[in-house]
């Protein structure tokens, strides 16, 4: 965990700030760079482990029945026949459609609500592999955040020069229930991962090293491929070399969709509230290592309001009804432990 917030930096306009010592903790909205959204770093004074273990869990989060969906399910099966439509048609290949879950929830004694208590209530009840918790209050001075998040999702590592991307794409309750669907899908958004990084990185080292792996993940199976290549130098020895490594591979392919310009066209059309955080990227940076999650599975707070974002990867081969099953059952679980009091969570 960090503490004692030093200041924070507004990524669009100086990305070369990520260059100077960290770690720099990011959360970028999906909506960034040009579309409307934020890409922020803060840095702390002081950063330790994590929270002890022997913390207290004092989450009380909304009533399960106060959270509102920017999507009801017919307006959630019209988008999805939409993008069927466009696929028919031609003009895209893949689109990831997404709908906001919000509940009203008030802070504890008129602030803001325990980010680190549902961090660690979501640790012990789904655990997840690239866990974050990112809070400054806006009583600090410096431009707040609040992001909880339980991604199983890899967006980008950097360690030395290799750069590392884990697209998901293909959800089920257990692996019997993956189909033919998901793994064309996630085989068309690893292509397009693969095209990203190509961008940035030397000529023939981008190589996919795991193809269709598949993961167990609390009450639910993803598909998860593996890329990885080596930044270019020129890349790597510039300043901005964040805003380049950005420039080419943001949005997350794997909730976007393919081609990622029309993707995103039709998702700003067809979705009626901003993803802010969810689908963006959480994580560190710090000198030439970093590791950004794809921001899925996450909470954000901001006056008052609790919100969480589910969606799934629409193709022709789409079932409209089983997509809007696949938002409710990456929901199910974390909108769960995040409702009502903490004495309800499980492991």
């Amino acid at each position: 965990m960090a503490s004692d917030v030093v200041e924070c930096v507004d990524l669009t306009a100086h990305p070369e700030r990520l260059a100077e010592p960290g770690p720099w903790f990011v959360v970028v909205d999906f909506e960034a760079y040009g579309r409307g959204g934020r890409a922020r770093a803060w840095r702390f004074a002081r950063v330790s482990a994590a929270v002890p273990a022997s913390r207290p869990v004092a989450w009380s989060g909304p009533h399960p029945r106060s959270w509102r969906s920017s999507l009801d399910r017919p307006a959630y099966e019209a988008a999805v026949e939409t993008v069927r439509a466009h696929v028919r048609e031609g003009t895209v290949y893949q689109v990831n459609v997404c709908r906001v879950l919000e509940a009203p929830l008030a802070g504890t004694d008129g602030g803001e609500p325990d980010a680190r208590a549902l961090a660690a209530r979501l640790a012990t009840g789904n655990p997840a592999p690239y866990a974050a918790a990112v809070h400054v209050p806006a009583a600090s001075g410096v431009d707040p955040v609040w992001v909880v998040s339980a991604s199983p999702e890899l967006y980008l590592s950097l360690d030395a020069g290799a750069l590392g991307s884990g697209p998901i794409k293909g959800t089920a309750p257990t692996a019997d229930g993956l189909t033919a669907k998901d793994r064309a899908e996630n085989v068309m958004i690893t292509d397009l991962v693969r095209n990203d990084l190509q961008q940035v990185c030397e000529p023939g080292t981008v190589t996919v090293t795991d193809l269709l792996g598949v993961e167990e993940h609390p009450g639910l199976v993803h598909l998860v491929s593996r890329v990885h290549g080596r930044l270019a130098a020129d890349v790597a020895a510039t300043p901005d070399r964040w805003a380049r490594v950005l420039a080419a591979t943001f949005p997350p392919g794997s909730v976007s969709g393919a081609p990622k310009s029309t993707a995103l066209r039709l998702i700003d059309d067809l979705e009626t509230a901003p993803r802010g955080p969810y689908c963006g990227a959480v994580g560190w940076v710090d000198g030439d290592r970093a590791e950004l999650a794809v921001g899925i599975r996450t909470f954000w707070w901001d006056d008052g309001v609790l919100r969480f974002g589910t969606g799934a990867g629409i193709t022709w081969g789409s079932d409209a009804a089983a997509e809007w099953r696949e938002t409710e059952l990456k929901a199910a679980r974390l909108v769960g432990l995040a409702s009502g009091p903490a004495d309800d969570a499980r492991p």
